[in-house]
């Protein structure tokens, strides 16, 4: 709800609100958030692979398929973790992605946001390419400032723009995936794009590569989906004046009422669980 986390609509206070005074009994809301805050970001005893699971996007294009995973605690104490290079390796070829962008945030005692961003690719030309595209770009412009990483597959940079969520990095993202997509559709140029196959691990089968070129026509667009494997991130509050907010017509209480209860007289009695269940 802070307005310099850059996300609070005026459409999340009127429902902050009007929650607050439906239930006078929560604790006071500095109180409520902090605690929920902790929680979240409570890696302890996580596995990497299961930090980079707990809150992660998909995203392909052409040849491409990467993950953007959000973790909660600072870079310097991600780049740290034992092992943290071949683990994101493995992560990576158990999950067929070829590029990974971690998003790190923290907060400061005044609960400021503090990010901090990625790139992990056994592919040099991948990372340096996906680097570039979040180097470069202007909306937004990230202001991207390298930070020092001890591996030599993982660019790492401080992103002074901390209003600048997943949510606003991913068309950029996307844009790239389209550029790419062109590229690769080309077939003549791949030689001018380097040595993009090599195994990552030892772990992988010899010539098992996670990534190979597909030279078929490049689809129109390419995909932004939620990973399979974990849940779809709920929408946010509509802001106001975008398209959902005025230019549909509303479901009213009714209408979703009527749809449950003809859903229900539909079940089929079969699959209901026994009593007691």
């Amino acid at each position: 709800m802070a307005p310099e986390a850059g996300k609070v609509t005026p459409k999340d206070s009127q429902y902050a609100s009007l929650l607050e005074s439906r239930f006078p009994n929560l604790p006071e809301r500095g109180t409520l958030f902090q605690s929920l805050q902790n929680a979240r970001f409570d890696v302890s005893g996580l596995s990497t692979e299961q930090m980079l699971l707990k809150d992660m996007k998909a995203a392909s294009g052409g040849d491409l398929k990467l993950a953007v995973s959000v973790v909660y605690m600072q870079m310097e104490a991600f780049l740290q973790r034992s092992g943290l290079q071949q683990e994101l390796c493995e992560f990576c070829h158990k999950h067929k992605y070829n590029l990974l962008v971690t998003m790190t945030i923290s907060f400061s005692e005044n609960n400021e946001p503090f990010r901090q961003l990625a790139v992990y690719s056994s592919s040099t030309v991948y990372r340096e390419e996906m680097s570039q595209a979040l180097e470069n770009a202007q909306n937004p412009n990230l202001d991207l400032s390298p930070l020092r990483s001890p591996y030599s597959d993982i660019k790492a940079y401080n992103q002074r723009n901390t209003v600048a969520s997943r949510k606003k990095v991913l068309p950029i993202i996307k844009e790239f995936l389209r550029s790419w997509e062109k590229r690769i559709a080309q077939c003549g140029n791949l030689d001018d794009l380097g040595e993009l196959e090599g195994a990552c691990c030892p772990a992988m089968e010899k010539g098992g590569q996670y990534h190979s070129h597909q030279c078929d026509a490049a689809p129109e667009d390419a995909g932004i989906e939620e990973d399979s494997q974990v849940p779809p991130t709920p929408m946010n509050s509509l802001v106001e004046g975008c398209p959902l907010d005025n230019g549909f017509p509303r479901i009213s209480e009714e209408a979703i009422v009527e749809k449950i209860i003809k859903m229900a007289s539909e079940e089929d009695p079969d699959d209901k669980e026994p009593e007691g269940c």
